[in-house]
């Protein structure tokens, strides 16, 4: 038996059912509104008053306020039913504010927005400050992510830095740690409340019960926090442990709310920077970045603070006394994961909070582009266009899919993984391709074989990309090679859209020049080196406008010896373990490259094109992009060679570069090709709606392709 009063904790299957309950009826049930919840259509009866018990939190004692240690985690959040405060209206904007640096951080604040997407209610206008990479990609992903009623601002921490540079950091944030000291300042003058958030914290409800503990704040409160959920700040973590000064336990930062307008009355600026001057003369820096300056200007000023119910900053670090508070709690609003160790931090509830982070992490966020109704929100940049668009396809169409599929807007991060971008080289070459979960096996051989940069875009789902992530953090291979940039395009419909991936890798690529390449062939070992020789002697550029084709062959067996000369290629051509790339199924798509005459070339020659020509070429950067609107199989490269002729690309081919086709299960889409005649016929209307696009941008000169266009052809029968 528990003795009388000690807080029961909660079982591991109980702390289940709540994670399967909460998601469940989390959207409906949220909220600590009675009177908004009768009024709201489909909500659930309530009478009025207490809706629910919530941990709330103490006034601190005298003993508190003069910087003696509380005596138990209950002192600032004792159980009580306490009326909770109104919602905000329904179409009133919440703002948050986020500071982010770097590729890890920006997948941090997906799996955020997610977990805060899925509950919230009201319009959001998102504060992000951020560094030039988490720029880049939040940037893209929000643009592609096209979520209703979500505006986005971005502030430059470049700006921020002089601010906070000079203060010594020993935490893990650097000084991006410090720069929630500063957003009063950078923020915009006329916003008066903003919630805080760190990147490692989790939402489990409305955040709009949040928002509304605003109006619990007194005329002098200015800043609300949780209290720290460990002995941190009491000095006795280990021997000569001397941490900065802070009121009782403390108070974690996480989860922060702000009154702006109130902070800037106050002269926060200079009230922040003198206490931690101050500080900083008995202390040579500090640990646990803005949270210490926060607790020391608290511990001088405590009327500056409202302590929060401890459910909305659920700490899970190293020391976590939080048990204290979710043994409690009927309900969990937010959980921090706020130790180093992150998802691999010990605790004994850890698979319950650990669960509900998966949860976000692997959830589809294209199910969260919902509108909220009866709110007015400013148009996402070209979204009447394509409702619209998709307003005038006829569902009846036998082409209907393909035509939905050109016109569906994926999500995409661009550079998944940390990435290095190469240095500035006029004649280097970036490796294009495109792949999806079931070619991952590719990537460790093509990295073996090609040295230089990389810019590869993946189709997967939002569990495949954590697939992914773990796919390549295992791999020694991969997980050296800084230089290669992965896109992840979410997977959104039924057809692969192929090049719309080819374009996304291609828009990332940085070098001067791209050897567009699919993810099924392994270059020459020397290509990379080969490539950029051959760029330079050629005086490609603003001398010489040039695809330069690199021949393509093919073997039909899974395991071969990779030849290391054009010599020993010539040799396996010859006794049949190599073939001239679909030699047997579909010879005209690279007929064109002269494989006789490649055979004793000692320089570049220069071939015509010709119908269904596809050969892979290396070409400026800023060449023409594909066209979107071959999705599935066909056509998809025959399209992009005849833009680059149109654009009076000369097409040579180099005598010493191959790359070799290695054999896989057909696609999905190919095996629907070859399968259905409607889908054979719609790929036939798509060309000829390309071909007329092509007419109307080239004038006469595209009467060839029109004539090449109406020649018999024979079935194409290529993976």
């Amino acid at each position: 038996m528990l003795p009388r009063g000690r807080p029961r904790a909660l079982g591991a299957a109980a702390l289940l059912l709540l994670l399967g309950l909460t998601l469940l009826l989390g959207p409906f049930l949220s909220g600590g509104d009675p009177e908004r919840e009768r009024r709201e259509p489909g909500g659930p009866a309530r009478a009025p008053g207490c809706a629910r018990c919530l941990l709330t939190p103490r006034v601190p004692s005298d003993g508190q306020l003069r910087g003696e240690p509380s005596a138990g985690l209950g002192d600032h959040n004792r159980s009580a039913c306490a009326p909770q405060p109104p919602l905000p209206p329904k179409c009133e904007v919440l703002h948050v504010a986020i500071v982010c640096a770097g590729h890890n951080s920006s997948r941090d604040v997906v799996t955020l927005m997610k977990s805060l997407l899925f509950y919230r209610k009201n319009p959001l206008h998102l504060h992000l400050v951020t560094d030039a990479v988490a720029r880049s990609i939040l940037g893209t992903l929000f643009h592609t992510w096209m979520v209703p009623s979500v505006l986005v601002s971005f502030y430059d921490a470049q700006e921020l830095k002089p601010q906070i540079s000079w203060i010594p950091n020993k935490h893990y944030s650097g000084l991006y740690g410090l720069m929630k000291l500063v957003l009063p300042l950078a923020l915009p003058p006329s916003l008066a409340r903003v919630i805080v958030l760190d990147t490692d914290v989790t939402f489990a409800s409305d955040i709009a019960e949040l928002w509304a503990l605003f109006a619990h704040f007194s005329d002098k409160q200015v800043i609300g926090l949780v209290e720290n959920q460990s002995d941190w700040y009491l000095g006795n973590l280990w021997k000569n442990h001397r941490p900065w000064p802070a009121l009782g336990r403390g108070f974690n930062t996480g989860v922060i709310l702000l009154r702006l307008d109130r902070l800037r009355q106050a002269g926060w600026e200079q009230m922040w920077k003198l206490t931690a001057r101050r500080v900083l003369l008995t202390l040579p820096a500090t640990s646990l970045a803005d949270q210490d300056i926060f607790n020391a200007v608290i511990k001088e000023h405590p009327g500056l603070v409202r302590a929060l119910p401890c459910v909305w900053n659920v700490q899970l670090s190293d020391h976590t006394l939080a048990e204290g508070c979710y043994s409690e709690a009927s309900d969990l609003k937010v959980i921090h994961w706020n130790s180093p160790k992150k998802l691999r931090v010990k605790n004994k509830h850890a698979d319950f909070f650990r669960n509900l982070y998966l949860t976000f992490l692997g959830y589809d966020g294209k199910l969260l582009r919902r509108e909220i109704f009866g709110c007015p929100s400013q148009p996402l940049p070209g979204a009447e266009q394509l409702q619209q668009a998709l307003a005038q396809l006829d569902e009846e169409d036998p082409c209907f899919e393909f035509r939905q599929q050109q016109l569906t807007v994926h999500r995409v991060h661009i550079t998944f993984l940390p990435h290095e971008p190469p240095p500035p080289r006029p004649h280097d070459v970036t490796l294009v391709a495109q792949l999806s979960m079931d070619r991952l096996q590719m990537l460790e051989a093509l990295c073996r074989h090609w040295p230089g940069p990389m810019s590869l875009a993946l189709y997967l789902t939002d569990a495949e990309a954590q697939q992914f992530l773990h796919f390549v953090e295992a791999s020694p291979v991969l997980s050296a090679r800084q230089d290669v940039a992965y896109h992840v395009v979410y997977r959104d419909g039924s057809l692969y859209p192929v090049n719309q991936l080819r374009n996304v890798a291609l828009a990332q690529a940085l070098t001067p020049y791209v050897f567009l390449s699919d993810i099924d062939f392994l270059p020459a070992y020397s290509l990379y080196d080969y490539l950029r020789a051959s760029i330079e002697q050629l005086e490609l550029g603003s001398r010489r406008k040039a695809a330069l084709v690199v021949p393509a062959f093919e073997t039909l067996r899974y395991r071969f010896s990779f030849p290391s000369s054009k010599a020993e290629l010539l040799d396996l051509l010859d006794t049949g373990t190599l073939y001239t790339f679909r030699y047997h199924e579909w010879p005209r798509g690279h007929a064109p490259t002269d494989y006789t005459r490649w055979r004793e070339a000692q320089v570049p020659y220069r071939v015509q094109w010709a119908a269904d020509y596809e050969p892979y070429v290396v070409v400026p950067r800023d060449c023409p992009r594909y066209d979107p609107r071959f999705v599935g199989f066909g056509w998809n490269k025959v399209a992009h060679i005849m833009e680059l002729d149109a654009q009076e690309y000369e097409l040579l081919v180099l005598p010493e570069a191959f790359t070799i086709h290695l054999p896989h299960a057909p696609s999905l889409d190919l095996s629907r090709f070859r399968s259905s005649s409607d889908y054979r016929a719609c790929l036939r209307a798509l060309k000829e709606e390309f071909h007329q696009d092509l007419s109307r941008s080239y004038g006469a000169s595209a009467l060839k392709y029109l004539t090449a266009l109406q020649q018999p052809q024979s079935q194409a029968r290529a993976p």
